[in-house]
């Protein structure tokens, strides 16, 4: 990352702020919905679905579910870096007031998911899709390029997945833990989206073209991201393929329009599987 290129810190925030109210409004919003990770039902109800069968059955399905609780520990464990890294780097004191919450949500979920997937069985095998894509955010040029890739590109991808998970999980410590974080993971693309918004409205064509050339060497990787599948979900994974691929499609032609709703051409997307 070149630190020169980032926008420096505002020793005065005096003047007309009014261009940051929303990001205020979120801040507010945040600080009412927050949580504690003692208040999920963990006497209450098991970590995960409860099944009958064969223990080879129930086993397998166990295996299932640390999966996709591992994934979920690993993008947090990831957001958690992100979002230190801007808090440290933005420059608006509204944004750095609003991440210090975003901080703090981050950490209280990585904190779930850990209990969770120690009850669980321990962690299971890692997406090295989902390293590769943090690790281009934190290593990219821009305040823009994080903003817009964090929040307003991964945030706003991850709730339909989270109430996938809710869905299939009812009754379940998992459950609950999926409906919190769809709460806190909109709040903060909404946030990211405001925010998104004013960085690029004061933007000059170079920075909204390295903007879009990171677009572009970021969604292959996305890609395969979104298709991989550890080997404890392979099955499921080749079962749901052709549905993996049109939610995929959706993903993407619905990023392109955002993009194109702050005034960024990120053209046609080519996609190959």
């Amino acid at each position: 990352m070149d630190t020169e290129q980032l926008a420096e810190p505002q020793a005065d925030a005096g003047g007309d702020r009014s261009a940051y109210e929303g990001v205020l409004r979120y801040y507010e919003l945040a600080k009412r919905a927050e949580w504690q990770v003692r208040d999920l039902p963990w006497d209450e109800a098991p970590p995960i679905p409860e099944y009958k069968g064969t223990a080879q059955k129930i086993a397998r399905r166990n295996d299932m579910w640390r999966s996709v609780i591992t994934q979920q520990l690993q993008a947090d464990e990831l957001a958690v870096e992100m979002a230190t890294q801007l808090f440290a780097i933005a420059p608006d004191p509204e944004a750095r007031l609003y991440y210090t919450t975003m901080v703090q949500d981050e950490s209280r979920h990585t904190e779930a998911w850990l209990k969770l997937v120690a009850e669980t069985g321990g962690v299971g095998e890692r997406d090295p899709y989902l390293d590769d894509l943090a690790h281009m955010t934190l290593e990219a040029d821009t305040l823009e390029e994080k903003v817009f890739q964090m929040q307003v590109f991964y945030e706003r991808l991850i709730i339909p997945r989270f109430r996938m998970i809710a869905r299939s999980s009812r009754g379940t410590v998992l459950e609950d833990l999926c409906n919190r974080l769809t709460v806190d993971d909109g709040i903060h693309h909404r946030s990211g989206v405001e925010y998104a918004r004013i960085l690029l409205a004061n933007a000059d064509e170079k920075t909204k073209k390295k903007l879009i050339e990171a677009a572009n060497r970021l969604l292959p990787v996305f890609v395969q991201h979104a298709l991989w599948r550890p080997k404890a979900r392979e099955v499921v994974g080749r079962l749901m393929r052709e549905t993996d691929i049109r939610l995929l499609r959706e993903d993407i032609d619905n990023g392109v329009r955002l993009a194109q709703s702050f005034g960024l051409d990120v053209g046609e997307v080519e996609l190959t599987f």
